[in-house]
């Protein structure tokens, strides 16, 4: 894999990546961090797909274009905090207190990022938890642990020994949304596929799943737009 720079207003980074499977040169933009990767096939000179990713220049520029600007937590910044907008302001005490449409946080503001991340990711585990707590006393099936990670891949996760893994970033979205994540993995306890059996599982764990489904297809990317300093 190597990185090349397409000049330009702005200047765009390419990750240059070769595959055996490949039958042609592609572009593509990730839609959760704006990568952009250039995937040549065996044979190709890397000439001839830098040639092709210059004269896509114009499409790729528009769509990086669309992607939301990245928000840098920090005092007087706004995230949303189960699907509401909320503002962080300096607090006392010494814990992070949701008010209103503020998130109160104490301490010197060089460290409210790091603060809010690690208050953020223990109100996930406990929305989280309870959840995939009563969806897997509904289905019957008991899971093994819950886990927690910043995945750009994926929303959850199921293992086959039963292993729960959710992105803390579900605390942003919507109750229902993080709702929905929470049925999804808990029905691969009893369907470890994508089948119609599964997705049945879902819609009785989850009625009226489908819009949740979507507002994640949909809006799930500006949820990595938030850097804690990170």
């Amino acid at each position: 894999m190597g990185h090349h720079v397409l000049p330009g207003n702005p200047p765009v980074a390419l990750i240059l990546r070769r595959s055996a499977r490949a039958r042609r040169i592609s572009l593509r933009v990730s839609g959760v961090d704006g990568r952009v990767t250039l995937t040549l096939p065996r044979g190709v000179a890397e000439r001839k797909a830098l040639e092709f990713a210059e004269e896509k220049a114009g499409w790729l520029r528009k769509q990086l274009s669309r992607r939301p600007d990245e928000v840098l937590v920090g005092l007087g910044a706004e995230l949303p905090f189960a699907g509401s907008p909320v503002r962080i302001v300096a607090g006392g005490g010494r814990s992070v207190r949701a008010e209103g449409d503020s998130l109160l946080v104490p301490g010197a503001p060089e460290a409210v990022p790091a603060r809010l991340r690690a208050w953020l990711k223990a109100q996930a585990r406990d929305r989280l938890a309870e959840a995939s707590d009563r969806y897997a006393t509904a289905l019957g099936r008991p899971y093994a642990r819950l886990t927690l990670r910043d995945t750009r891949s994926r929303w959850g996760s199921c293992s086959h020994d039963g292993g729960l893994m959710y992105s803390w970033r579900l605390i942003l979205a919507p109750e229902d949304v993080l709702d929905y994540v929470a049925a999804h993995e808990v029905a691969h306890l009893a369907e470890m596929n994508h089948s119609r059996a599964f997705w049945d599982t879902v819609g009785r764990l989850k009625p009226g799943y489908e819009p949740y489904r979507r507002w994640l297809r949909d809006n799930g990317a500006s949820l990595h737009r938030y850097r804690f300093g990170d």
